[in-house]
């Protein structure tokens, strides 16, 4: 059942048994393991079926230090949550988003990397990302080339004692933006509360229990839900949030003791590790492993990472490098500026250096052409990028393509001065705004550029050709404003409430009945893209969460 919360009376108590409070991927992957179960649950988002502006006005908020992407343009209110704004091209019209599971050393203790390592390993969430894979409708749960190799479809020859090519799979953003929807609209022990929006988290005398939330809307009209367990489930950035603004018994906010909530927020910054040029052009048609495209009906894409002895020895942060195929700096630019025109005409706006970005464009208006041509004809990019694939699948790219652009997803060390606070501007709603507070740490950098010189160590060993770093102040190149909207770390996963602010089981630290589900509670995030992770995460806190109410150990509602 679906509720439209503005139409609630005033002052009304909703009573349930589990009260999850956001329905992006986390949210709604919890929701539906209690399908066709007994309990009663009851699911509270901010937003709406479809986009409304002055329900994404509630995201905004400040940026202080380095250049970051903008919180509101990276925080969707709406049912399915940020599933909304996945932006990968996957085939037959469909749009997505990338899929991996973290490594094996992203889970470790990692002396080079202070405040790093999970109080489980890898091991112990595998069978959660088995799960997570049909969850998501993506393929069978292989990450690791030889499952997608072909006889003529294989690796990069390299020395795996070194460098590793490892797979990025994909999945349809419709499976949690429409499908899932569906299901549990029709589910029912499942009430959604749309257009609603948490302000408060209330809690007995004792702050070790919560009793129920205060929920409000745009048409100024609150109400309660009251529930045996809640689960906030609301992003990277909102879940601190949550926290902070519920502090009316706690002065600080519930669940920050400590001073942990908000702390160590990291993301995924994105870097121009350089061009990568073949000695031998042929190496463009036999390096489909590494092209987005579809493969048994699962649609993936190669890419290489160091090995995890290499880590350990060089003292690496995670990172990948991902293969796009370019023409020559001439064409590359022309392209560029092309697109660039052509976007800005399509959002009806005149072009920025309109000027100089046509003569870039007529000097490489041959290239131009052919790429307009085979965009139109074979529903190609323009240029390859990540959410652009399919170029291994046009023959003679040794004529059409001159070097590789090797970009990096990058693993940003957590550090506990990048944060979420509360800032003194407030929203339509009187709650107060987020502050993200960012910087970019230079270790982290080093760490980067150590890992790209392995790259182009192990490319050259093989004769494969020459990876030219592209650095900046002897750096690697971030792109600018930094970030992928993967907000990680704010609610950290540690044993120790000084260093965490939930348990193993992602429970807040001191509050019996509350839990927190997503990508907040990651400790560390390596490189790969969190959604997978969030949805195993999610499927585990499901089971912990029915064990515990098997055993009668929670109290009716208080209210």
């Amino acid at each position: 059942m679906f509720v439209d919360a503005r139409l609630l009376p005033v002052d009304q108590v909703i009573e349930t048994e589990v009260c999850i409070v956001g329905a992006g991927p986390a949210g709604i992957t919890l929701a539906r393991e209690f399908i066709g179960q007994k309990t009663k649950v009851c699911v509270v988002e901010s937003g709406g079926e479809e986009v409304d502006p002055q329900t994404q006005a509630l995201s905004e908020g400040l940026t202080v230090g380095d250049p970051f992407l903008t919180v509101a343009d990276t925080r969707c209110r709406r049912f399915g949550g940020n599933s909304n704004i996945w932006a990968v091209k996957i085939g037959n019209g469909q749009i997505g988003v990338r899929y991996a599971p973290l490594d094996e050393i992203d889970f470790e203790h990692r002396d080079w990397i202070p405040h790093s390592g999970w109080p489980f390993g890898r091991s112990h969430l595998d069978p959660f990302y088995e799960r997570a894979q049909s969850v998501c409708q993506a393929g069978p749960f292989a990450y690791e080339a030889d499952t997608w190799e072909e006889e003529q479809i294989q690796r990069l020859p390299l020395n795996e004692e070194q460098v590793v090519t490892k797979m990025f799979q994909f999945g349809a953003r419709d499976v949690f933006s429409h499908k899932y929807r569906e299901e549990l609209r029709a589910a029912d022990n499942i009430s959604v509360y749309l257009n609603a929006n948490v302000i408060n988290i209330e809690s007995n005398d004792s702050v070790n229990r919560v009793t129920r939330l205060q929920v409000a809307t745009l048409r100024d009209n609150k109400f309660y839900v009251a529930a045996k367990v809640f689960i906030l489930a609301t992003g990277g950035l909102e879940n601190a949030r949550i926290l902070l603004m519920s502090n009316t018994q706690q002065t600080a906010g519930l669940g920050n003791g400590h001073d942990v909530v908000g702390r160590y927020f990291i993301d995924h910054p994105i870097a121009d590790g350089g061009v990568f040029v073949p000695s031998d052009r042929q190496l463009f048609n036999t390096t489909a492993l590494y092209d987005l495209r579809l493969v048994r009906n699962t649609n993936i894409l190669g890419h290489l990472v160091p090995s995890k002895a290499v880590m350990e020895r060089e003292q690496l942060a995670n990172i990948c490098a991902v293969f796009f195929p370019r023409p020559s700096r001439r064409q590359w630019k022309a392209v560029e500026s092309f697109k660039a025109i052509a976007e800005s005409i399509a959002s009806k706006k005149f072009p920025e250096n309109f000027w100089p970005g046509l003569l870039n464009t007529i000097s490489g208006i041959d290239y131009v052409t052919l790429a307009t041509y085979l965009a139109i004809t074979k529903r190609q990019s323009l240029l390859h990028a990540f959410g652009r694939g399919g170029w291994s699948d046009i023959p003679n790219n040794d004529r059409r393509f001159q070097s590789y652009q090797i970009v990096h997803l990058l693993e940003q060390l957590p550090q506990p001065a990048n944060r979420v606070v509360l800032s003194k501007e407030r929203d339509a709603l009187g709650c107060q705004k987020l502050e993200l507070q960012w910087r970019w740490d230079p270790e982290n950098g080093r760490s980067i550029g150590r890992a790209q010189e392995v790259f182009a160590r192990e490319l050259a060993r093989a004769g494969l050709g020459e990876f030219q770093l592209d650095r900046k102040d002897g750096l690697p190149r971030l792109s600018i404003p930094s970030g992928a909207a993967h907000h990680m770390g704010t609610t950290r996963i540690h044993v120790d409430p000084k260093q965490g602010v939930v348990d193993e089981n992602c429970r807040v630290h001191g509050v019996s009945n509350l839990f927190i589900a997503g990508s907040s509670v990651f400790p560390t995030g390596g490189y790969a893209n969190p959604t997978l992770t969030i949805v195993a995460l999610s499927l585990r806190l499901a089971e912990q969460i029915k064990k515990e109410l098997a055993t009668q150990n929670y109290l009716a509602p208080a209210l």
